[in-house]
């Protein structure tokens, strides 16, 4: 029984004026809600298609994954019958690394890949580090943690009844990425764009650099001031870019048709 709809915050439509689907993945802790101000930006020709993942707001009693290959396969087997059309992928820090091995597993499977995979706050998955994990802290030093990286709000962090709530989806979170493990595989064939925080003193420039080993095809890279949230206070440039990234691959596909 496909399960999309628990995935999808928004299911895709039939609507004809629909010509390509961008599937977005939040960054650790969050969910869809961070695209909320996405739909009214985009144009009719790209649908907006965030995934909402298990543990987190409307899906808060469900159990979030821990590994990223369990969620890969997972994610994979139920997006499949939504890749009809031509997609791209947008992911902020964990959300970037699910989209990445997505794809790879996406090219793997021999179905259509993207057209565009946009990467925001997030390293090369090959310069990734085995650093000392905080998802297995204490719960006090591992919100102080959060604290540091200015991610979640100090309301939040205030809120003990909240933060009980959410820690286990949050450490499940960082689990995920601090636990995974890059393997080599042949670049991809597909254009990359990157985006990076000036500021980030957890994601280098030289790392996200380094996202050009993982194509044949083009990288762009694009850097904000501000550090490893800098998306809070972006998101319009940065949709914008995305608007008009995808905007003009439409337009040369449709011309390439003719």
């Amino acid at each position: 029984m496909k399960l999309i709809h628990r995935y999808l915050k928004k299911l895709p439509s039939s609507d004809p004026k629909t010509e390509l689907r961008l599937f977005c993945f939040p960054y650790g802790g969050a969910g869809v809600s961070i695209f909320r101000d996405w739909y009214h930006a985009l144009p009719k020709s790209i649908e907006l298609c965030p995934v909402q993942l298990p543990g987190r707001e409307e899906r808060l009693s469900e159990r979030p994954f821990t590994n990223m290959i369990s969620l890969i396969t997972e994610l994979g087997e139920q997006l499949e019958s939504y890749l009809d059309k031509p997609y791209a992928f947008f992911g902020h820090s964990m959300g970037a690394l699910i989209s990445f091995e997505l794809t790879r597993y996406i090219r793997r499977s021999k179905l259509l890949q993207p057209t565009y995979v946009f990467a925001s706050g997030c390293s090369a998955p090959q310069t990734l580090k085995t650093s000392s994990p905080i998802f297995e802290l204490p719960n006090s030093e591992f919100i102080e943690k959060l604290r540091q990286m200015k991610g979640t709000s100090e309301s939040i962090i205030q809120n003990s009844e909240l933060m009980e709530l959410l820690l286990p989806l949050i450490k499940a979170d960082f689990e995920l990425c601090e636990t995974y493990k890059y393997n080599h595989e042949p670049p991809l064939e597909l254009p990359l764009y990157v985006f990076g925080g000036l500021e980030d003193l957890s994601v280098s420039k030289d790392s996200l650099v380094a996202w050009c080993n993982q194509t044949t095809s083009r990288v762009q890279l694009k850097m904000f001031p501000g550090e490893h949230f800098f998306i809070l206070n972006y998101q319009q440039p940065i949709i914008e870019i995305i608007r008009k990234t995808l905007s003009a691959s439409l337009e040369s596909q449709s011309s390439r048709r003719y």
